[in-house]
């Protein structure tokens, strides 16, 4: 039998842990906590026949006892992949990888579509799985949106979740790196901006990880409209590529297989299919991520007309751009997944100004200008929170911002100062686009925007 060490006990290291039981082997997963949340995580775990020991750091002598039997050692996409003691294992001839690379190997006979992007491929994931599901076909999704690879590749392997026709795949940089095997039927890039930079180093090293995932891909389709893929063009003669964009004159390009005309249709080069406006979601980005879907759905198989079809009766996303009704005639949106001044600058711009805009959090590196520049131009107020609420401030005073700044500990305190500037000032819209991390006060960016959704309606009820 071989022997397994996962490190980390949170989902996805649970998932591989007990997807390498069911495929044979012997498992240990290490954590560094002794919390109690922990010991009954190990509980249930070693009721299934794993090992699971407790505060144990991520450091060799952490492996010691079974170094030399040790066949493989599986993290979690938090952990780096450079970090010292991982290097020290390689150095050793110990394979390390991801728990993506388990589910590759599970499930690489059936085909695979992987979604990758700084921004976007939350709402291009669950776009395609709907429409693909919506044709009839098995189309389950996991990844980098709460169900891990690992999760589904068990499932599948047991029996409890049908054979997929597709696998639909959402893949961060974090795991891409840990599964260089993963070679998808079919690859999706939606779009490129600095972010994790304090994790890969450089743009470029982060460009090379989305990159290598599109060049194993069958076929990539990747969006014309973001400017650093675009710049890319003439780089692809190794790779089938399919181009889509929302710019008209688009369609007259050799490379570009989706667009959408001047009169609004969206084109397969010649062949005129739907109404660009079929998807209810505001955004110009959102139509970009229709297009890449469409082009998936394409490639997969459905008609046209099924794919409108799909396409009408799609409700959203939750916590990115969601709506969740209007207070006192304001209407409120959830954009929690907006981590980055680039996906919080899109939430920006799709939703109606003036725009009451609740900001904050813990703050990651990259260019604020153009999230500064459309605060200037659609925002009425700010209302920040959280650890980086300070650094915020004084980020959007420098730019010379007019409008109200506030301070707040937390959402709980946020929240009814928003819904008072915005009922003041008549503002179009109330937005929760944080343009931080989640993690100075929460699990997740679901759990941040689920306690923004809580308060939101009992502020309804009242």
């Amino acid at each position: 039998m071989t022997l397994s060490v996962v490190v980390g006990l949170g989902r996805s290291g649970i998932g591989a842990a007990r997807l390498l039981r069911a495929r044979g082997s012997e498992v240990v997963v290490l954590e560094k906590a002794e919390s109690d949340a922990c010991r009954r995580k190990s509980a249930d775990l070693r009721n299934q026949g794993i090992d699971v020991r407790l505060g144990q750091p991520l450091e060799m002598s952490s492996f010691e006892p079974w170094i030399h039997e040790l066949d493989q050692v599986v993290i979690s996409p938090g952990i780096s992949w450079t970090h010292p003691t991982l290097e020290a294992l390689r150095s050793r001839r110990i394979l390390v990888k991801g728990e993506m690379a388990l589910a590759w190997e599970t499930l690489k006979e059936r085909p695979w579509i992987g979604i990758t992007g700084t921004n976007g491929k939350t709402t291009v994931t669950h776009l395609l799985h709907h429409v693909l599901s919506h044709a009839g076909l098995q189309a389950p999704m996991a990844g980098n949106m709460g169900y891990s690879a690992a999760e589904l590749a068990l499932e599948c392997l047991e029996g409890s979740t049908p054979q997929p026709d597709w696998v639909v795949m959402e893949m961060s940089s974090y795991q891409i790196e840990a599964a260089t095997d993963v070679a998808p039927r079919i690859g999706i890039w939606t779009t490129l901006t600095p972010d994790h930079l304090e994790r890969h180093g450089s743009l470029d090293a982060y460009r090379a990880i989305k990159r290598g995932l599109l060049e194993r891909s069958q076929l990539a389709i990747l969006n014309g409209d973001d400017p650093d893929i675009n710049r890319s063009r003439c780089s692809w003669e190794q790779t089938r590529v399919s181009w889509v964009s929302t710019v008209q004159e688009a369609s007259e390009r050799d490379d570009s297989r989706l667009s959408v005309s001047e009169d609004g249709w969206v084109c397969d080069g010649e062949r005129r299919l739907f109404s660009a406006d079929v998807l209810a979601m505001p955004g110009a980005h959102n139509r970009q991520n229709m297009l890449l879907v469409t082009a998936a759905a394409l490639e997969a198989g459905l008609p046209p007309e099924t794919i409108e079809s799909a396409l009408r009766c799609f409700e959203g996303v939750p916590h990115r751009l969601e709506s969740l009704g209007t207070v006192q005639g304001i209407p409120v949106f959830n954009d929690s997944k907006a981590t980055n001044y680039d996906a919080a600058a899109v939430g920006l711009q799709a939703v109606p100004n003036p725009v009451v805009l609740l900001a904050g959090g813990q703050t990651k590196q990259g260019d604020a200008q153009p999230w500064l520049q459309l605060l200037k131009e659609r925002s009425s107020a700010v209302v920040l929170f959280g650890s980086g609420a300070e650094e915020l401030r004084g980020l959007i005073e420098s730019s010379a911002f007019t409008g109200a700044v506030t301070t707040h500990r937390d959402l709980v305190d946020a929240v009814p100062h928003a819904l008072e500037l915005a009922r003041q000032q008549q503002a179009a819209s109330l937005l929760l686009s944080p343009a931080c991390a989640s993690f100075d006060q929460y699990s997740d960016f679901e759990a941040r925007g689920n306690h923004f959704r809580e308060l939101i309606a009992a502020s309804q009820s009242t």
